[in-house]
């Protein structure tokens, strides 16, 4: 029997995203759902930006925080090979390679700012420019610590986040899922899907919510469901990678079986 069988998963990332997560947990017997939590859009356009940023050759390192800057923020590159390149994890990475780019640093423990920031690369960037392609708001702390840190740091965000709006109809359609005993864990990759979430969940969504495990990745999205009023039972990952996600949910079905 598949690791996974019986158990079924709401896939909560933005529909790009949730695609290849679906894909591995099916693989591994779980059934899915999907209600992106958040929606992706780009913000000005290719020419308005390069135009904001510069010369791309004044930095000494360009970093891309997430696959969705690669998505939206690549063509800034304008296919120049000769530039030095970070990630933010292997995901980021690999949309880099698979856009023909070659990434010189990306963290070696989690996938997070504090970990990109132990790379010899950005670990003492006094006196050097660095430019973050990004999404408008969220975390402010890479670019923060590395100014903090001495560089002249210049971010670019090219795509904006936007709470879903999912119609009553898939709102009640979710809830027959979970009546139907259809839905066993949530996945809630960041704090900001998370917070969607709890914000668009009727009252008798709420409920189903408590009910159900919660798979997040690490202590931070922990704590942070936690301060938001949530007591359900948690499942941490180690990192927003979906093979970890995939990972924990396996190690979690064997524990509870008892296997």
């Amino acid at each position: 029997m598949s690791a996974l069988h019986g158990v079924g998963v709401l896939v909560t990332r933005p529909e790009q995203q949730a695609t290849p997560l679906c894909r591995l947990l099916e693989k591994q017997g779980a059934s899915t759902l999907r209600l992106p939590a958040v929606e992706i859009t780009a913000i000005g356009n290719r020419r308005d930006t390069a135009a904001r940023v510069g010369a791309l050759g004044d930095f000494d390192v360009i970093i891309f925080t997430s696959t969705n800057a690669v998505r939206f923020g690549a063509p800034l590159l304008d296919s120049r090979r000769d530039l030095t390149l970070a990630a933010m994890g292997p995901a980021t990475a690999r949309a880099l390679n698979q856009a023909g780019y070659r990434v010189a640093a990306q963290p070696n423990a989690t996938f997070d700012s504090e970990s990109l920031l132990r790379h010899p690369r950005l670990e003492h960037p006094a006196g050097r420019r660095i430019l973050i392609i990004k999404g408008s708001g969220g975390r402010p702390f890479l670019q923060q610590e590395l100014t903090a840190r001495g560089a002249a740091v210049v971010a670019a965000d090219v795509y904006q986040r936007a709470p879903a709006t999912p119609s009553r109809a898939v709102l009640e359609a979710l809830q027959d899922s979970f009546s139907a005993g259809a839905v066993q864990v949530i996945t809630a990759t960041s704090l900001e899907i998370a917070g969607n979430l709890l914000a668009i969940a009727t009252p008798a969504l709420r409920g189903e919510f408590e009910r159900v495990h919660w798979l997040v990745p690490g202590e931070r999205v922990a704590a942070g469901v936690r301060e938001r009023g949530l007591s359900a039972p948690l499942l941490q990952a180690a990192s927003a990678e979906d093979q970890d996600l995939v990972a924990a949910l396996v190690g979690w079905r064997a524990s509870a079986s008892g296997a």
